[in-house]
């Protein structure tokens, strides 16, 4: 089942290579839990600093029933986070790791 996917990116133009990267990502995250309702990213370039190119936030909200699980990965002086593709990785690894955490704890409730 393909999930349904929502994409904004803001401060940045759209990229086709930045939409595929998302839209893999957001794929496996239903191997982690198979119910999601939909997932929202979003992609934000900060402003740039001085000393620093642009910086990237992502933020992934996910519906699961009953619940909604945010993450949100913020750049806070990580450089290598000047690469929208590594701010992507690291919101989507959390993603994964969120998800894996909720299956357990709802497997356990319902054992």
């Amino acid at each position: 089942m393909k999930l349904p996917l929502d994409i904004t990116f803001r401060n940045l133009d759209s990229s086709p290579s930045l939409t595929a990267d998302i839209q893999e990502k957001a794929d496996k995250l239903e191997l982690f839990y198979g119910d999601i309702i939909r997932c929202n990213v979003v992609l934000e370039a900060q402003h740039k600093h001085h000393h620093k190119g642009n910086l990237y936030h992502c933020r992934i909200e996910i519906s699961v029933p009953g619940e909604d699980i945010v993450v949100s990965r913020s750049p806070q002086d990580k450089h290598s986070h000047e690469d929208a593709y590594v701010a992507i990785r690291d919101a989507f690894n959390a993603a994964k790791r969120q998800l894996e955490s909720f299956a357990e704890k709802r497997h356990a409730h319902s054992a």
